[in-house]
């Protein structure tokens, strides 16, 4: 099995939005067809074709290549989808948790020989049309993607890539800026006390405040206790300050070198190209190596194992003396596995394989990494259609072939460990005691010498943090490299049972069809508002019917791809002060399951169970614990949706539906001895928003489907009953505004005109507001935001836009006491 990846960075250079990405794709395509016309044996650009296989359950053609003079291993992908990916990827296997090949990470995003500018990813936004740019560090290897869907973006941003990871400028200034390095508190002040800083040193003293990645990293570490996963590819704060400059550089040239390289493209760009600039521009100057990287087997143990470690308290949690974690134990079905049960998970496997979205290249080599990076074959494991069929002719041969396999793996295996983890409530004060002592002993080894270059080094990098960057060496696109005009998307609004509105859009969804539904909230009374979440999360999980929750559960792994729920705020793209709010409802199946999802649906909406008060309570504690978890490693995201709060409408509703309000409001929860009273609100939620009065419908499948499809909502639609509800406007004011019609924007819509319920409250008035949240975790998230202009408005695109009604931005360091601050 793969390793956990419980060290995964992910750096901020992501520029996505499935709203403006259009990607195309179509079975049977040239892509795939030139791609077949390799031959095995075939030399392209210093590389030598060794495969050819046609993957039809993916529409898409696999060639895999090998380099020749560096033995570096290639796979490429051929599929009719405009939006290309690439990515490079190497082994890397630290035997220590000093952090290296996470630092390493950073600091090749620093410059290169040939963009010597810091930072060459984030400065590629803007002369750029990449629709994905990061970089992750794993367990056991670091990978590098992009996508775009313009070919000369795809060779510039190839071209930056290829020279940060292979010829990086690796300066030690940027290894103490990514890393870690002593600084004094104040660096223009050498009589300050000097303290632990650095990029990655504060992002592992962040990650190590989550519970969860504490419980997980431990689990890896004391179950493959013999190699790499031992230690911590991310680095332990109190580790990192052991790694040198001349260990990452010499890393850096073991492991990020040619024979230990995976290269991955995708998407419907001629292969050709790709084989020539990578050879061209790195592995024609690489010779080939032994790496020497492989993990060799851990060794089994000859008896199970137990182990207990400490974490801090959830201060979010209701009682910290119940937060204790403990894995695993082991159920072993004497009769067998019920058939149902095996069919519901074979088919999450068939209609994982078949849904797609506008990253599934990223999907394809995240998918892939882990067994590639163990030289594992990728073409084999794309090819799941043919591992299904396998698995069955295994139950038919053998009946008993999973509790056999049950047997063997964990009732009598011997490599068993039992971890628990239980919270300490000095947990934190501990681990800040254990950084002074480390503190402490490199200050004392410190000569006079080394204190003074420490001050000028200090100088030097903020210096060089603040001097301003020349990007003229970096690749740009031209105007003439961009298309002038984009494909259309063709969408058809038809009125089910006379008068709900649902948007019809015919693609090529490989047998899958998707379906959404929005109901909107312009009736709920504002003391039910902060319970939409909840009722959107237990929704689906309470039963609904006939149907109890474990039934349910059954047919919606049975049937579909999953059934949601969630709370919805839109703002409006004219006015800041106006908004939408609803409850989107969201599923996806195989065509041949769409009457099914569709009469779930149907007995969602007509007869929902509120009546299983302990299990109720179960997911209400799953809910509250999931929100608590998030908060450490997202806590940037509720500062900015603190920030906003009162700047607009909706950022109120926002901080309502998402932001601390609600963590609060679920610990509160928890905290109940009596749940019935949360229970019966749920009911009155249920009569403003299960009704199809202010509901909208939109299908996506392929032509052929279409009638079906049709059929099937109107079905759906037809007995979804009428609100019972009625409107009680208080200070909020309900406005009609029609959505948008006609051809906009890489749209044309036909049909009637949908008509949107928006909502005002004349008595809002846009304040500012400071908020400091203090909490026991030894990281500050920041979060800003202003109040800026509508979409619409010309001064927008000049304001930077940002996210949602305005513009905000977030910081995230290590100073004091953590909390979040707005």
């Amino acid at each position: 099995p793969a390793p956990l990846d419980t060290s995964t960075c992910v750096c901020a250079y992501t520029k996505l939005s499935s709203s403006h990405t259009v990607a195309t794709w179509r079975r049977g395509t040239a892509a795939c067809e030139r791609a077949l016309q390799h031959e095995v044996g075939e030399r392209i650009h210093g590389f030598t074709v060794s495969q050819v296989t046609d993957i039809p359950e993916l529409s898409l053609t696999a060639v895999k290549l090998s380099h020749d003079s560096t033995g570096a291993k290639y796979l490429h992908l051929a599929r009719e989808d405009t939006n290309n990916l690439f990515s490079v990827q190497f082994r890397t296997t630290p035997l220590d948790s000093t952090g290296v090949p996470h630092v390493l990470e950073h600091t090749v995003l620093c410059g290169s020989q040939k963009y010597p500018c810091r930072d060459p990813f984030f400065k590629m936004l803007n002369r750029s049309l990449s629709t994905f740019m990061n970089a992750f560090t794993a367990s056991d290897y670091t990978l590098y993607p992009f996508s775009t869907q313009n070919p000369k973006d795809f060779q510039n941003l190839l071209s930056v890539y290829l020279d940060a990871t292979f010829f990086p400028c690796l300066r030690e200034l940027d290894f103490w800026q990514e890393g870690w390095r002593l600084e004094h508190e104040n660096p223009r002040d050498p009589q300050t006390p000097l303290t632990f800083k650095g990029v990655v040193f504060n992002e592992m003293k962040g990650a190590f405040t989550d519970n969860e990645r504490i419980f997980s990293q431990h689990l890896q570490n004391r179950l493959l206790p013999d190699h790499t996963y031992s230690v911590i590819s991310g680095g332990h704060p109190l580790c990192i300050p052991d790694l040198t400059w001349e260990q990452l550089k010499q890393f850096h040239a073991t492991h990020y070198h040619p024979s230990n390289a995976r290269f991955f493209t995708y998407g419907n760009f001629p292969l050709e190209q790709h084989l020539r600039q990578i050879h061209e521009e790195a592995l024609s100057k690489f010779e080939k190596i032994k790496p020497n990287t492989a993990v060799p087997t851990q060794k089994p143990w000859d008896k199970p194992r137990e182990f207990q470690i400490t974490c801090g308290p959830d201060a979010l949690a209701a009682d910290s003396s119940k937060q204790t974690t403990v894995g695993v134990g082991f159920l072993l079905p004497e009769k067998g596995f019920e058939d149902d049960q095996i069919e519901a998970l074979l088919h999450k496997i068939e209609i994982q394989m078949k849904h797609q979205s506008v990253s599934f290249g990223l999907t394809l080599t995240s998918y892939i990494a882990p067994c590639w990076n163990h030289d594992g074959d990728p073409v084999d494991l794309l090819k799941l259609g043919s591992q299904v069929a396998r698995f069955r002719q295994c139950l038919r041969e053998n009946p008993g072939f999973l509790q056999e396999k049950v047997k063997q793996y964990f009732k009598n295996n011997p490599h068993k460990l039992t971890l628990s983890m239980k919270p300490d409530d000095k947990y934190f004060e501990k681990q800040t005691q254990k950084e002074t002592e480390k503190l402490k002993q490199k200050i004392d080894s410190l000569s006079p010498k080394d204190k003074k270059q420490i001050y000028e080094k200090g100088l030097e990098l903020q210096t060089q943090q603040s001097k301003a960057q020349d990007t003229s060496c970096l690749p740009a696109l031209k105007v003439s490299d961009i298309e002038p005009t984009i494909p259309l998307t063709h969408l058809e609004v038809a009125l089910a049972a006379g008068e709900t509105p649902v948007q019809y859009c015919a693609q090529p969804t490989n047998g899958v069809v998707y379906f959404r539904a929005f109901c909107s909230l312009h009736t709920l009374p504002e003391e039910l508002r902060p319970y939409v979440p909840l009722f959107c999360s237990v929704l689906t999980k309470l039963g609904c019917g006939l149907l109890d929750y474990r039934q349910q559960a059954q047919q919606i792994e049975l049937k579909t791809g999953g059934m949601a729920a969630s709370p919805h705020v839109i703002p409006d793209g004219t006015h800041l002060d106006v908004y939408e709010q609803g409850v989107l409802f969201s599923s996806f199946c195989l065509d041949r399951n769409l009457p099914d999802m569709m009469h779930l649906w149907s007995e969602i909406f007509h007869s929902p169970c509120f009546e299983e008060e302990e299990y109720f309570r179960v997911l209400v504690t799953m809910c509250a614990q999931e929100l608590s978890n998030g908060v450490p490693d997202s806590g940037h995201l509720y500062a900015m949706v603190r920030a906003g709060r009162t700047l607009t409408p909706a950022g109120d509703l926002q901080e309502t539906f998402s932001g601390m309000d609600q963590v609060k409001l679920m610990k509160r929860m928890v905290g109940m001895s009596d749940v019935r009273q949360v229970l019966r609100k749920l009911p009155h939620i249920t009569k403003h928003v299960l009704n199809r009065d202010n509901m909208r419908c939109s299908v996506n499948a392929t032509p052929q489907q279409m009638s079906l499809a049709e059929k099937e909502v109107e079905k759906f639609v037809r007995n979804v009953g009428r609100s019972k509800a009625e409107w009680k406007p208080g200070h909020l004011s309900v406005v009609e505004k029609p959505a948008p019609s006609g051809s906009s924007g890489s749209t044309h819509i036909s049909g009637p005109r949908v008509l949107r319920k928006l909502i005002t409250d004349p008595t809002f008035k846009p304040h500012q507001m400071k908020t400091h949240f203090l909490l026991p975790f030894p990281v500050n998230h920041v979060g800003e935001c202003v109040r800026t202009a509508p979409y619409t408005d010309p001064d927008h695109a000049r304001c930077g836009g940002g996210e949602g009604p305005g513009g905000r931005r977030a910081a995230a360091g290590l100073e004091g006491e953590g909390g979040l601050r707005s």
